[in-house]
């Protein structure tokens, strides 16, 4: 009888807190937008704003820029890390990592010191003679999508990496021996192998990038709204907790559909992922 009862007994603290920690939180907050004479009344307020539509499609769009981005970037570095020697392998995982080793305000700060009027890049541009005034990247979306990608990044390579340096050399060896090319090979052999590590990576940058809230504040300023920012102007400037209850929940829908469409994209590429 003790023994039937032994996992109940060792799961129930994990799911008490989890039930006191997370959904009874997640359960107050979407209490907080339905109001019992018009239940959907915040939300229809939401979408009929165009400043709060504008600040949505922002977010969306600056998460899913920096998550393709990051796919790019991370990708040939994940299979070349996979590739080393295990040694060196252990060094530049460290070095990919490094971003993730220091505080957001501080790597904000950076590249404040590398965008601003007088940063490094405005600098060397006047320098070198290609501009003769300094050109406004800070406070805008592309400073955001710089700060983002620098930041989570390192989330893609970490999950490629895993997945990359598992693949059978030999599948890749027999492609070229039909005659593939090695373009050929990756996008039909690699790339398809490579699926789950690159939904997993996805999925944790785009929805770095959706909820982040620092990076976007110090760098994009108030004229570069995101919804993590409009969130706690809500509720810390305004005190309107509805409003701010409204966009936390749409904030969780928008991010589950966007994870179930990363899976069923995998799928469709590689059906043994899902």
């Amino acid at each position: 009888m003790m023994a039937r009862a032994l996992p109940w007994i060792l799961v129930t603290p994990g799911l008490a807190a989890i039930a006191i920690f997370l959904l009874l939180p997640l359960g107050a907050t979407v209490a907080t937008t339905f109001d019992l004479s018009d239940p959907f009344g915040s939300y229809a307020a939401f979408f009929a704003d165009d400043f709060a539509r504008g600040v949505l499609i922002r977010t969306m769009r600056i998460a899913l820029i920096v998550t393709v981005i990051a796919i790019v970037l991370g990708l040939p570095a994940a299979a070349y890390i996979a590739r080393c020697r295990a040694s060196w392998r252990s060094v530049l995982i460290v070095c990919a990592v490094f971003p993730l080793l220091t505080g957001t305000v501080v790597r904000s700060f950076a590249w404040i010191a590398i965008l601003g009027r007088n940063g490094i890049v405005n600098e060397a541009l006047v320098g070198i003679g290609l501009i003769s005034e300094p050109l406004t990247l800070l406070y805008t979306e592309f400073a955001i999508i710089s700060g983002l990608v620098y930041l989570f990044t390192p989330l893609m390579i970490l999950s490629l990496v895993g997945v990359l340096e598992n693949i059978d050399r030999d599948l890749m060896a027999a492609s070229r021996s039909l005659g593939a090319t090695p373009v050929a090979t990756f996008f039909q052999v690699t790339l398809p192998l490579a699926v789950p590590g690159l939904i997993v990576g996805s999925v944790l940058v785009f929805t770095g990038s959706f909820t982040a809230y620092t990076t976007p504040l110090l760098l994009g300023g108030q004229r570069n709204t995101v919804l993590a920012t409009f969130l706690y102007r809500e509720a810390m400037v305004n005190f309107d907790w509805a409003a701010a209850g409204t966009i936390a929940v749409i904030m969780m829908v928008a991010t589950v559909a966007i994870v179930l469409a990363m899976g069923r994209l995998a799928r469709r590429l590689n059906p043994e992922a899902g």
